[in-house]
């Protein structure tokens, strides 16, 4: 891999933004939005009279670690589709630009993105709920590598399809996230779920992290188990959407439907 190659596939990404202040806003209103509506609710909820200790934190730790994973994801497919919205696929591919590159150049787009929106929902929600996600403590770091790892894969996984399928799957780059929320007792503990969904969650990585955090928002210690599963589970995922991804790029080459992406 060359750095000069996937620093210039990130310059482009950022000349958007220069040239499109408004997609600055993007990144920041949809999370705050989020955290402003749902925290608000939590609140509400809070002073109708919970058993749940801690309600708030619960809420909202788990929706600003769930925005993590869900930009994650979004950033490696909405930037890929960036590409094909622009027409710019086919000059890409023409070019020396290797699949790694291309996939090195989206997964750093990505972690910017992200880290703006994170700042802006880490800051709102000390100023409006009294809630530092840094209460969590160092198992905050674990926590988000493994949320970003896993939206990482899924957005690989998604971006796969919609080089196959082209822009008729564009949805997934919104929707395939969701898919998994049910399964990843983002705002619930595993245990409330139906036994078939209980095993089905045992399989995704963000349910150990989830059910970690309420641990030790709860008081207990760090839940090396659940990082643990997560971690493993993350690197199954990670090789299985890479290479879901080469595969499916060597046969679009074959049959020549890169051309084709966009039109």
């Amino acid at each position: 891999m060359k750095a000069h190659r996937i620093g210039a596939l990130i310059t482009r990404h950022l000349y958007t933004f220069r040239r499109s202040p408004m997609r600055l806003m993007e990144l920041v209103y949809w999370p705050l939005l989020d955290l402003l509506v749902w925290g608000f609710v939590s609140v509400y909820l809070q002073r109708l009279g919970t058993s749940v200790p801690n309600f708030v934190a619960f809420f909202i730790g788990a929706l600003i670690l769930w925005d993590i994973l869900f930009r994650a994801q979004q950033g490696i497919s909405v930037t890929y589709l960036e590409e094909i919205w622009s027409r710019n696929l086919m000059n890409l591919f023409v070019s020396p630009l290797s699949v790694a590159e291309f996939l090195t150049a989206t997964v750093i787009i990505s972690l910017g993105k992200l880290t703006v929106a994170a700042l802006a929902m880490a800051v709102l929600a000390v100023v409006f709920y009294q809630f530092n996600i840094l209460t969590l403590g160092v198992s905050l770091f674990p926590f988000v590598v493994n949320l970003l790892l896993f939206g990482w894969s899924l957005g690989i996984f998604t971006t796969a399809l919609i080089l196959r399928f082209g822009q008729a799957a564009e949805s997934l780059a919104w929707i395939l996230a969701f898919a998994f929320q049910p399964f990843s007792a983002v705002f619930y503990p595993v245990s409330v779920l139906p036994p078939w969904m209980q095993a089905v969650a045992q399989i995704i990585p963000s349910s150990h992290i989830f059910e970690g955090m309420r641990q030790v928002l709860g008081g207990h210690a760090m839940p090396w188990s659940h990082v643990g599963w997560a971690a493993g589970l993350n690197v199954v995922y990670a090789l299985g959407s890479l290479g879901f991804f080469y595969a499916t790029f060597a046969l679009v080459k074959q049959r020549g439907l890169l051309s084709k992406v966009g039109e």
